[in-house]
This record gives C-alpha cells, sequence and structure tokens, in this order.
C-alpha cells in the first residue's frame, strides 16, 4: 500500500509537468498496417461485448469497413434512451499527439486504451472507471478524465504513462447530482471536457441541475475541491466545444446553440444564443469557427459560425438519417461525419466554403443502431 502511495504522488509531479450497404467488418484484419489519409472510429456499446468498428475515407471522402476491435469491456443503456443509449459526448476520444484512441465500456465501467497503428488497434489497457456507467473522456497533454452518469455522476483523472492510464485518487470528484430523477438519460451529465490552455475541467449535467460545472485545477493538477457552476434554468445543457478564441460553444437540449466566455475562475458568461428551429439539439461539433449541431428530434444538422467575440451566425440546416447524435471533423477539416442511431449509419459531408455541407454518402455500421460516439483521424 504505502508503494501505491509512493507511485500516486510520482505520477501526479509528473503530470504536473506535462443506406447503401451494410459493410464487411472483420473481427481483427490481418496483414501489415498501412496508414490511410482518415480513418472514423464508432463504438458499437454492445452488452455482450463492446468493439470499436473502424472505417477508412477514400479520396471522395467515402467510408469502407476496415475492421472491428473488441474492448475488453461491455456497453450499456441508460433508461429512456433510444437513438442515445449513452446519451452523451465524447464516448470515444482519439489522442492524436499520443497516437491513442479510449474508449468508455458504460457496462462494465471501464475505460480501454488503443493504440492506432496506420487503420488498425491494439489494445494496450483496459481501465476501471472509479464510477458507475462511464459516458465521456476528455484528454489534454498526458492528463485524461472520464465522466461517469450514474450514482449521481463523477470524474475521475488519470495520467498517461505510455499507452497506460494511472488513476489518480486525488482527482476524483463526485458531482452531486440526484441519482433517482428520471427520466434518466435526460437527468445524468453529458460530458467532460477541458477549457481552453487544460487549464480547467468541464462538465454538463444536462437536466440534472442545468449547470455547467467548471473545476479549475491547482497544484500537482488537482481539480478543486468544488466548482464553480453556471446554472441555465430549463436549458439542459448537453455538448460543448470551444471555438479559436477559447469561448465555450454549447448545444442546449432546449434547442439553443449558445457561446461564453471563461473566466479564470471558471465563471461562464454568455456572449450570443441563436436558436435552432430543430428538436434535441445536443451534439456538438466544430472545424475553426464553424460550428454543427446535431438535432436528433429532426434529423437535422444546423450550422453556424462564431467570430472573436462570441457571436454565432447560422450558416444553414441540413438533413440527415433518423435519429442524428454524435458527430466529428476530419484532421484536414474536409469532411463532417454524422452518426445516426436511428438505423446505425454514419453520414458524411463534404464541409464547403462558409461550412456549408454537400451529401458525400453513407455507411451502415453494423451493431451500432441506438448508440453515440464517433471519431476521426
Amino acid at each position: 500500500m504505502h508503494r501505491l502511495t509512493r507511485l500516486g504522488a510520482v505520477v501526479a509531479v509528473a503530470a504536473a509537468s506535462v443506406l447503401a450497404a451494410a459493410p464487411a467488418f472483420a473481427s481483427t484484419p490481418s496483414g501489415a498496417a498501412h496508414r490511410p489519409s482518415s480513418v472514423v472510429y464508432v463504438p458499437t456499446n454492445d452488452a455482450t461485448g463492446n468493439q470499436v468498428r473502424v472505417l477508412t475515407r477514400a479520396a471522395d471522402g467515402t467510408l469502407n469497413a476496415a475492421g472491428s476491435y473488441a474492448t475488453g469491456g461491455t456497453g450499456g443503456a441508460l433508461t429512456g434512451a433510444v437513438v442515445d443509449r449513452l446519451a452523451s459526448q465524447g464516448s470515444v476520444v482519439l489522442d492524436r499527439p499520443a497516437g491513442l484512441l479510449y474508449v468508455v465500456n458504460a457496462g462494465s465501467d471501464t475505460l480501454s486504451v488503443f493504440r492506432v497503428v496506420g487503420a488498425q488497434l491494439q489494445l494496450r489497457d483496459v481501465v476501471p472507471s472509479r464510477g458507475d456507467f462511464p459516458v465521456s473522456v476528455a484528454v489534454h497533454d498526458g492528463r485524461v478524465y472520464v465522466l461517469n452518469a450514474r450514482g449521481g455522476g463523477s470524474v475521475q483523472g488519470y495520467v498517461r504513462l505510455g499507452d497506460h492510464l494511472v488513476p489518480v485518487r486525488s482527482w476524483h470528484r463526485d458531482l452531486g447530482l440526484d441519482p433517482t430523477a428520471t427520466p434518466e438519460f435526460t437527468h445524468t451529465p453529458g460530458q467532460v471536457a477541458f477549457g481552453p490552455g487544460g487549464r480547467s475541467l468541464l462538465v454538463t449535467t444536462k437536466a440534472g441541475s442545468n449547470a455547467i460545472d467548471v473545476f479549475t485545477f491547482g497544484r500537482f493538477g488537482r481539480p478543486s475541491a468544488t466548482p464553480t457552476v453556471t446554472t441555465l434554468p430549463g436549458r439542459v445543457p448537453f455538448g460543448l466545444v470551444l471555438d479559436p478564441s477559447g469561448h465555450v460553444v454549447v448545444a442546449e437540449a432546449a434547442n439553443v446553440v449558445a457561446t461564453f466566455a471563461l473566466g479564470a475562475g471558471g465563471t461562464l458568461t454568455q456572449l450570443s444564443e441563436q436558436a435552432t428551429g430543430q428538436a434535441a439539439t445536443c451534439w456538438i461539433a466544430s472545424r475553426g469557427s464553424d460550428v454543427w449541431v446535431s438535432n436528433a428530434g429532426s434529423a437535422t444538422v444546423s450550422g453556424f459560425r462564431t467570430d472573436d467575440a462570441g457571436a454565432l451566425t447560422a450558416t444553414g440546416v441540413t438533413s440527415t438519417h433518423p435519429g442524428t447524435v454524435d458527430a466529428t471533423v476530419s484532421s484536414d477539416g474536409r469532411f463532417l461525419d454524422v452518426q445516426t442511431g436511428a438505423q446505425g449509419t454514419v453520414d458524411t459531408y463534404a464541409i464547403g466554403a462558409g461550412g456549408t455541407l454537400t451529401s458525400v454518402g453513407s455507411v451502415v455500421v453494423p451493431g451500432t443502431i441506438g448508440g453515440e460516439g464517433i471519431a476521426s483521424s
């Protein structure tokens, strides 16, 4: 036990410095790994055994099956959820600088770590989430945080050492939400994310408290004992991204997109808001100042642009397949991939001038109906 305590101290010090046809997914592809220009990762969230479906992108933006990899854990579903069984954003996250992919296993309360080798994945670690029902992951440099949705909600922090994660006991924080509030899928927390420069940690609570909790970091990367809470009555803050100016851009299930300035102490000051005119606006993805929000109840994606002052301008509405959920932008900024939970598809769009979207195609990803979570290189 003393050795483990010393290890935790060393780790903390280190952290401070640091619909066409369904594709045929092979279990684990053989042969030498190749390095495609872009790869998309979609977990199945299967309760009998979670897997990550891997798709590679052709020159025209279309996606093709390239393999399936077991996470070593199981998926799960929040009560009341249909097209979004995790009811979260960021259940799979690509750590591009480290070459690692993080995937939550909600049913087994674990977090999987894969090494990315071209279009192939190598499972390197499976660690406990130190809570109940993990739904979202955030990474900044060598720090990783996971958000647990049940039991009132909690966040747990880790230090990355090579391809492995070491939990830091003092980086655990309970959110104190009501675990009995119903319906469960709207009253559990939605996302954990780092603030600008990794100086803070943000958590959306959805209808659990209609708030965004902000933890600031102290000595050795320890999060503040309690968060600074910005309450947004009736707004149901769900997913968020940062724009180039460091503003927090939030998709609210009250069908609103809003921008906030984040103060040094964790305070959030609203700068702008725009109604989407759609239903169930929950997820958000971005490319620079262009953002797109997914409207699960309308089968659409709404586009917006932020300026240096955080003001929002609408750029158009694009139709998707039913059950529009999580989305991701390719690292070259050319394509938006949107996951649709009703039919288990990924709809791909070419991003044009001003953030306009043009459909490239759609692919069915087996076993992903009702799930959300998508990341891309």
